[in-house]
């Protein structure tokens, strides 16, 4: 597996109390391009490296109340991959205060998992004395107890997102209002006031990938204002989602037949977004067409 700096497959072991923001990180570095598993069985790790495959830097997080959870087979897992040349491993430990950690679990009216009967301070006591010996293993240690959500992915993707920042993917698609607004839209545009290649014969077998449909929709005199704002509104959102820990956001033009004025200014947009930077992917819903435009810097 070749990584973003180097030549050999990176693994990052995540592990901590429960409530200290396992889940959230193991989302903030599927998002950063890992393959993020959790509650992984130690005794099925070696197998899982050794699985056939796509080969992608991994996440695998690491649950103390897993049956077969040692810190003797947490040392010797990582010695043994430690000795390897093909594997990058780094151990991120995820501390708490306890009486956040009671705050939270107080707040989600939730069990702690190794409190059994007893109060939740005494399974946060018991499980931080089991985790002990594995915090001073620790190849990153993280304190989320000062950290909200969007602080957490900061910080995480600092230590192990590519230039420490996520990406932020970017998808534009035309439809059609006949077969209904795609699901995955988070902002819909119709452009079905512009003027119709349909009603065009020369036109209407083609769509609005073709240069001859385009210059007809562009000729219409609300299409430059339109896609103008449109785009200047795109440029505005997209930072403040990519600050906000999005990552993806999905933007839809939709026009009557789904063939001509939404498919010309979904390939307006996106090709602009990417010109600025952004990695985009364009789908014409109703042409049944997936291209990829990469982020280019």
């Amino acid at each position: 597996m070749t990584d973003p700096i180097g030549t050999t497959r990176r693994i990052v072991l995540v592990t901590g109390p429960a409530g200290a923001g396992r889940s959230s990180t193991l989302n903030v570095l599927e998002d950063a391009g890992f393959e993020a598993i959790d509650n992984i069985p130690l005794r099925m790790l070696r197998a899982l490296l050794d699985a056939p495959g796509q080969l992608r830097p991994m996440a695998l997080g690491i649950d103390p109340r897993n049956r077969d959870f040692s810190t003797d087979m947490i040392a010797e897992l990582l010695m043994q991959m430690r000795s390897l040349t093909d594997v990058s491993v780094e151990l991120l430990y995820l501390d708490c205060a306890t009486d956040v950690l009671l705050r939270r679990f107080s707040e989600t009216r939730r069990r702690h998992p190794m409190a059994d009967s007893d109060s939740p301070v005494e399974g946060i006591r018991r499980e931080k004395e089991l985790l002990a010996p594995i915090q001073a293993m620790a190849d990153v240690l993280i304190n989320t107890t000062e950290l909200n959500v969007h602080e957490l992915r900061r910080e995480v993707e600092h230590w192990f997102a590519r230039d420490g920042q996520h990406s932020l993917n970017v998808s534009v698609q035309s439809f059609s209002y006949k077969r209904g607004l795609p699901r995955s839209a988070d902002m819909v545009f119709d452009c079905r006031f512009l003027r119709n290649p349909f009603w065009e014969p020369s036109l209407r077998q083609l769509n609005g990938t073709n240069v001859e449909v385009a210059r007809y929709v562009s000729e219409d005199p609300l299409f430059a204002p339109f896609s103008q704002q449109v785009l200047d509104l795109s440029l505005l959102i997209l930072p403040a989602c990519k600050t906000e820990g999005k990552s993806h956001i999905s933007l839809a033009f939709g026009c009557t037949g789904g063939q001509h004025r939404s498919v010309t200014l979904a390939e307006f947009l996106a090709l602009r977004l990417a010109k600025e930077g952004w990695q985009v992917s364009i789908r014409h819903r109703e042409l049944g067409q997936n291209l990829q435009e990469e982020k280019r810097h």
